[in-house]
C-alpha cells in the first residue's frame, strides 16, 4: 500500500522536465531588436546578414545577438537608442527590397531556441504598445452597393431590350425607374425581381410616366456591411504584417467597429498613419481636347473634371477611370536612376495589364494622370468655428475626400503589366504608398475614434505588479499550508509551485497571450489549486481520528476525496468555458488562464502529491503522520 510503481516516476519526469524547459525562456526577458524581411521576392541570405552586421559594427554599434531564419534577419541590441540608430542606417542602405521593423525580441540563449522553447506573448497592458478602436464607414459601403444596382439594372434592361426613361439613385437610397407605359414597367419589374431577389419594388401609376421604386432588403444591406467589415479586417492584417508587428490583435467589435492592438510597437505614429489611411490610386487620361484655362473660367466640359497637382496647378482629366488600385497586385518603392527622385514600381493583374496595354497603345503622345485618392474625416464646424454636437453630445464628423494628381507623364510607348510612377515628395512617402497598395486598399473608409498608447514603463510596472501579486499569493498560501499541515503542507506547496511552472509552460508552448486578467486568473488558480489538497488532507485527518492506521488513512484520504475534487473542478471549468465562449478580450484571457490552471492543478494536486507522499511514507511502518 502507498508505493509508487516505476511508471509513475517516469510520468513525473516527463511532466517536470518539459515544464521547466518551456517555462525557462520567460526568465530571460526581452531586448530591443530589428527584424529584416524581404518583399516582392527579395531573399534574405547569409550575405545579407553579413552586410547588415558590418554596417552596424562600422557605425560603432555592437548587436547583442544576430540570427537568420525563414522569417528573416533578427538583430538584438542592448538599448533602444542603438536600435533606432541601426534602423535608420539599415533602411537607408538596404533599399526598397526589404522591410525593417522595430520590435522586442526574446533574450533567451540559443540552446533553448533550438529546442523550440519561446516565451509567452504578453498583451498590450503588460508589454506596452498601442490600442486603436476603428469605426468602419458601413453606410458608405451600402451606398456603393446601391449605386452598383443602378448600373446593373441599366445593363439588364438593355440586354432584355426593355425601354425605360432613366434609372437613378435617390437621396433616400431607393432606386427610381421611369418607363414609357405600364406594360413595359411590369415587364421590367418581372425581370428585375427575377434576377435580383434582394430588391423589392413599389409601382407608381400617378406620375407622368409609370414609375417603379426599388429598395434593397435589410438583409442584403447587412450582408454588404459584414462583408466590408471582414474585408477591412483582412486589409488591416496585411498592413500590420507589412509593418512587421508580431502577435497583433485584430478583431471585430459590434456591428461596425474593429479593435486593433499592437503590443511592443515603438513607432506608434507610423502605425496609426498606415492603419487609418484609405489611400489608393486611380489612373485617368488627360483631356487634351479642351483648354484648361477656359474650363476654370466657366465649367468643365461634360465627361471631364478639374483636378489639381500637389502644388495647386490645375489639370483637366477625363472622368472615366482606366483602372484603380484594385488592379495592383504588387508595389515597391525605389529611386529613378536618372533623376534620383523617389518612385513606386507597380505590377498589375491580368485585367489591369490588358486595359493598360490597350489604352496606352491607343494614346501614345497623350498624357496619363496618376490620381492619389484618400478618404479622411474631419469635425463638422459651425459658423463660429466650433464643433457641432449631436443629441448625445458627441462630435459630428463629415467625410472628406482628398484627390491629388501625383504625376501626368506623356505616354511614350505602350505599357503593360509593369510600370512606375514618379512625382513623389520623398522616399518615405514612396515606401508608405507602396505598402498601402501592396497590402490592399480598404473596402470602405475606417476612422480611428479611440487611441490608447501604453508606454514601456507602464507595461513594466504592470508586469512587476502582476508578478508581485502572484508571488505574494503563492507565499501566503505556502506559509499557511506549511504551518497548518506541516509535512503534508510542504508537499502541497511543492505541487503548487510546479503547477505555476506548468501553467507558464503551457502558455508559452501554445503562444497564448498573457494579459492582466490572465495574471488574475493565475492568482485565482494559486488559491484554488490547494483546495484539492485541503480536501484530501482533511479526509486523512478524519480517518486518523477514526483510528485507521496511517497507511490506510493516506490511501482512503486520496480515494474518497477524488470524486469530490473532480466535481468541484469540472463545475469551475464549465464556468470558465462559458466565460471564454461569450466573453471578449480580457474576459477570454482570464478564462483561458483559469481553464489551464484548473486542468494542471488536478494533475499536480492529486497525482504529484500522491507520488511525493508515497515517497515519504511508503514502504515503511509509520506510527504518526505530520499532518
Amino acid at each position: 500500500m502507498n508505493q509508487n510503481p516505476i511508471w509513475k516516476y517516469l510520468v513525473l519526469v516527463l511532466i517536470v522536465v518539459p515544464a521547466f524547459l518551456y517555462a525557462l525562456p520567460n526568465v530571460y526577458g526581452e531586448d530591443p531588436g530589428i527584424q529584416i524581411a524581404g518583399v516582392r521576392g527579395a531573399e534574405v541570405t547569409q550575405s545579407t546578414l553579413s552586410l547588415v552586421t558590418n554596417l552596424v559594427r562600422d557605425a560603432g554599434m555592437e548587436p547583442v545577438a544576430t540570427s537568420l531564419d525563414n522569417t528573416g534577419i533578427r538583430l538584438r541590441f542592448a538599448d533602444t537608442s542603438e536600435q533606432l540608430k541601426a534602423r535608420e542606417l539599415i533602411t537607408s542602405n538596404l533599399g526598397a527590397g526589404y522591410t525593417v521593423a522595430l520590435g522586442l525580441m526574446p533574450a533567451m540563449p540559443d540552446w533553448l531556441a533550438n529546442l523550440g522553447a519561446v516565451p509567452m506573448y504578453l498583451g498590450l497592458d503588460l508589454r506596452g504598445g498601442v490600442h486603436f478602436l476603428m469605426q468602419v464607414d458601413i453606410p458608405s459601403a451600402q451606398e456603393r452597393a446601391k449605386a452598383s444596382y443602378v448600373d446593373d439594372i441599366r445593363t439588364l434592361l438593355r440586354e432584355e431590350n426593355i425601354r425605360h426613361r432613366g434609372v437613378r439613385l435617390q437621396a433616400d437610397g431607393s432606386i427610381l425607374i421611369k418607363f414609357r407605359d405600364i406594360g413595359t414597367r411590369d415587364l421590367g419589374y418581372d425581370q428585375i425581381v427575377r434576377n435580383y431577389i434582394e430588391l423589392s419594388g413599389v409601382p407608381n401609376d400617378e406620375a407622368e410616366f409609370p414609375e417603379l421604386l426599388l429598395t434593397v432588403s435589410e438583409a442584403r444591406l447587412k450582408e454588404v456591411g459584414d462583408f466590408a467589415l471582414q474585408q477591412n479586417i483582412t486589409a488591416l492584417r496585411s498592413r500590420i504584417d507589412e509593418l512587421g508587428v508580431s502577435e497583433p490583435v485584430i478583431q471585430r467589435q459590434g456591428a461596425d467597429r474593429i479593435v486593433v492592438q499592437l503590443p511592443g510597437v515603438q513607432d506608434t505614429a507610423r502605425a496609426k498613419d498606415i492603419l487609418g489611411r484609405t489611400a489608393t490610386l486611380e489612373v485617368m487620361l488627360v483631356d487634351e481636347d479642351n483648354d484648361i484655362s477656359s474650363s476654370i473660367r466657366s465649367v468643365a466640359p461634360a465627361g471631364s473634371k478639374i483636378y489639381r497637382f500637389r502644388d495647386g496647378q490645375p489639370i483637366l482629366l477625363k472622368k472615366q477611370m482606366i483602372y484603380s488600385g484594385e488592379n495592383i497586385i504588387d508595389a515597391g518603392s525605389g529611386f529613378n536612376n536618372l533623376t534620383g527622385g523617389a518612385i513606386v514600381n507597380l505590377t498589375l493583374d491580368s485585367k489591369g495589364s490588358a486595359i493598360n496595354r490597350r489604352i496606352t497603345g491607343e494614346n501614345i503622345g497623350n498624357r496619363m494622370a496618376i490620381l492619389y485618392v484618400e478618404n479622411q474625416r474631419e469635425a463638422k464646424l459651425d459658423a463660429a468655428g466650433n464643433s457641432v454636437l449631436d443629441e448625445q453630445g458627441n462630435e459630428i464628423f463629415i467625410a472628406k475626400r482628398i484627390e491629388e494628381v501625383i504625376t501626368a507623364p506623356v505616354i511614350r510607348d505602350q505599357l503593360g503589366k509593369r510600370f512606375q510612377i514618379s512625382g513623389l515628395e520623398s522616399n518615405a512617402e514612396a515606401q508608405d504608398l507602396a505598402l498601402l497598395l501592396r497590402a490592399g486598399s480598404l473596402a470602405t473608409p475606417v476612422f480611428i475614434i479611440e487611441e490608447r498608447t501604453v508606454g514601456p514603463s507602464l507595461g513594466k510596472e504592470n508586469i512587476e505588479k502582476g508578478f508581485k501579486s502572484v508571488v505574494g499569493g503563492l507565499i501566503a498560501v505556502l506559509i499557511f499550508m506549511t504551518l497548518y499541515y506541516r509535512v503534508f503542507g510542504l508537499v502541497a506547496c511543492t505541487a503548487l509551485t510546479l503547477n505555476l511552472v506548468i501553467i507558464v509552460a503551457v502558455l508559452s508552448l501554445f503562444q497564448a497571450t498573457l494579459t492582466l486578467p490572465g495574471v488574475a486568473g493565475m492568482v485565482l488558480t494559486v488559491g484554488m489549486a490547494v483546495d484539492a489538497n485541503v480536501l484530501i488532507f482533511e479526509r486523512i485527518r478524519e480517518e486518523l481520528r477514526a483510528i485507521s492506521g496511517p497507511q490506510v488513512s493516506i490511501h482512503r484520504g486520496y480515494e474518497q476525496a477524488f470524486s469530490t475534487i473532480i466535481d468541484a473542478n469540472v463545475t469551475t471549468l464549465i464556468a470558465a468555458l462559458v466565460l471564454f465562449n461569450f466573453g471578449t478580450g480580457p474576459i477570454k484571457g482570464f478564462a483561458i488562464t483559469l481553464s489551464i490552471g484548473i486542468l494542471t492543478s488536478m494533475v499536480t494536486a492529486i497525482f504529484v502529491t500522491r507520488i511525493l507522499v508515497n515517497l515519504i511514507y511508503g514502504k515503511r511502518r509509520v506510527e504518526n503522520l505530520a499532518i
